[in-house]
């Protein structure tokens, strides 16, 4: 629908976001390290060994002991490092790039680090709980990046953000209707959408818990 280029909105609390840029960082290397770049069996293999089962997050199901790397409650947060494709991992990662930097000044970089990971849970736990006894792996930072999106939505809904509209269409909208829209976007998938490689689930988990979390954990405005 729209893919974000930059936004007007310089950070004011943080010099530079270092929690943002290692969290791209680590996405990219687990792609490459730990899925092989996205070619041959690898990727497969990774998806369920740090993806998230939900029949196995439930102990409905073990995984063979070759794909065991931890217990599977580790997986509500190991998931959101593992991407399907080179374009699933940019996706995310660009969103990320554009609106996580000003989310990070509106937290702290600590709390940004939990806020990031309680998101990731979220998204994680709603999509199992959704598809119960599921053995369909989970993967992608889109869970975590959900409740990020949502976050700067609250905080900033007037800032102006450069998009490409339907891929070539440059277009400077407002947070307001620019998240707001994609926030409905994702909502009504969620309802309608039926066998679908895309787990709308988990975005709107992460969605609710970024929703929630970004009043109990952004800087409290200084007293005059």
């Amino acid at each position: 629908m729209f893919i974000p280029l930059y936004d007007l909105n310089r950070l004011h609390h943080v010099l530079r976001p270092y929690v943002t840029w290692s969290l791209i960082t680590l996405n990219v290397l687990a792609f490459v390290l730990l899925q092989g770049a996205g070619l041959g069996q690898v990727i497969q293999a990774s998806a369920f060994s740090y993806g998230l089962v939900p029949s196995v997050l439930f102990d409905q199901k073990d995984l063979p002991a070759h794909l065991q790397m931890f217990p599977s409650a580790f997986s509500l947060v190991s998931y959101s490092f593992m991407h399907g494709g080179w374009l699933h991992l940019g996706g995310n990662l660009l969103f990320l790039w554009v609106f996580g930097d000003n989310v990070e000044d509106d937290l702290g970089h600590f709390r940004f680090v939990i806020f990031y990971l309680l998101c990731s849970a979220a998204g994680g736990l709603a999509y199992a709980i959704t598809n119960f006894g599921s053995d369909v792996p989970l993967v992608g930072a889109s869970g975590a990046v959900s409740g990020v999106i949502v976050g700067y939505l609250i905080l900033h809904p007037d800032v102006k953000v450069w998009v490409l509209f339907l891929g070539r269409i440059p277009l400077r909208l407002s947070a307001r209707w620019l998240l707001g829209g994609w926030v409905i976007y994702q909502v009504f998938h969620a309802l309608v959408a039926g066998a679908d490689e895309i787990a709308w689930s988990a975005h709107i988990g992460g969605m609710l818990a970024g929703a929630l979390l970004i009043f109990v954990m952004r800087r409290r405005p200084a007293r005059r």
